[in-house]
């Protein structure tokens, strides 16, 4: 006769339960600290942080989505000698950081508190300390209030080269808006930002652990305002692009 299968016993059934119920914790945690990561890193930086490497948007090649997108973009953008510096004043793209977003702090200190980690920020908006990773240089800065030129907020693709390459064609109200755009700004390390003054990718680069993030960022730049580039910025762009693998 055949053995009669053995029911399972009533702890048999509330462990099994048990467990099915952490499965399910487990699994509705994971799942909501993977949409954070998505939300703070973006998918692909989401999957890289998982993987540890270039789980997505990589092409065959060794080569990012974004490095193949912003390649091509490159390439469209066209190539020109710049114009003569002439006389261009700084205050063709405004006279001093403005809020352009009406949350009532001024650029300046929304980039600080975006690029800062452990920022402190006062009520009036001014934020007074925090720690830059710094994408020039790869250095970590204390900033303080009391000492602000020690972190200060560069253009990525600085005011005077824009005027050269198709700004000074631009109204006053483009210009400001460049001059206070988010995309084109970075705290960045004050010693090395005087250093890169008014140079272009051909003259200035950052260390090897930020090209790729500068080129891609100074071509989305320079395409969505209409920008053209001198040809040994062009190039240096396509070189740094290669470091995005």
């Amino acid at each position: 006769m055949p053995r009669t299968p053995k029911r399972p016993s009533t702890r048999d059934r509330r462990d099994r339960r048990k467990t099915g119920a952490y499965a399910i914790v487990v699994a509705v945690i994971a799942v909501a600290a993977f949409l954070l990561m998505v939300k703070e890193q973006g998918l692909d930086g989401a999957l890289r942080t998982l993987t540890g490497g270039e789980a997505t948007g990589t092409a065959a090649g060794g080569e990012s989505a974004d490095a193949q997108e912003a390649r091509s973009t490159l390439e469209s953008i066209p190539v020109a000698e710049p114009e003569p510096r002439g006389d261009y004043e700084r205050d063709e793209f405004g006279s001093s950081w403005i809020d352009t977003d009406d949350n009532g702090c001024s650029t300046r200190n929304d980039i600080l508190a975006r690029d800062l980690a452990d920022a402190e920020v006062r009520d009036d908006c001014k934020v007074v300390s925090g720690v830059l990773d710094d994408p020039y240089t790869g250095e970590t800065i204390d900033f303080s209030s009391e000492d602000p030129q020690a972190v200060q907020i560069d253009h990525v693709v600085p005011l005077s080269l824009a005027w050269r390459m198709g700004a000074s064609e631009w109204d006053r109200d483009t210009r400001v808006e460049f001059a206070n755009d988010p995309g084109n700004l970075l705290a960045s390390d004050g010693p090395a930002n005087m250093s890169k003054g008014d140079s272009g990718p051909g003259e200035w680069q950052p260390y090897d652990g930020f090209q790729c993030d500068y080129s891609l960022a100074y071509i989305d730049v320079t395409d969505r305002y209409g920008l053209s580039l001198a040809q040994e910025d062009h190039d240096a762009l396509g070189d740094m692009l290669d470091t995005c693998a």
